[in-house]
């Protein structure tokens, strides 16, 4: 697939009026985050995490990455 010059032109040309409308120099001074903006986005990333933990459950038994009902002693697995 080929882009056509005059679509790759109009691209760079939003491109670069959307770096303009956003450069440093016009941006108000940074605010510090919110304690609590930062506890829910990392309670989000821990539900996430187990979430995916849960969905691939089996995945991980297969592969020795979890523990399952009959734990098998360390010195019976492979380095």
């Amino acid at each position: 697939m080929q882009i056509r010059p005059r679509t790759y032109l109009q691209v760079l040309s939003r491109l670069r009026a959307l770096r303009t409308s956003l450069s440093p120099d016009d941006a108000p001074t940074a605010r510090e985050t919110s304690p609590t903006l930062l506890l829910i986005a990392v309670v989000l990333a821990l539900l996430l995490a187990m979430l995916e933990v849960d969905l691939h459950g089996a995945e991980l038994q297969s592969l020795g990455l979890t523990g399952g009902p009959f734990p098998v002693d360390p010195i019976f697995k492979s380095p």
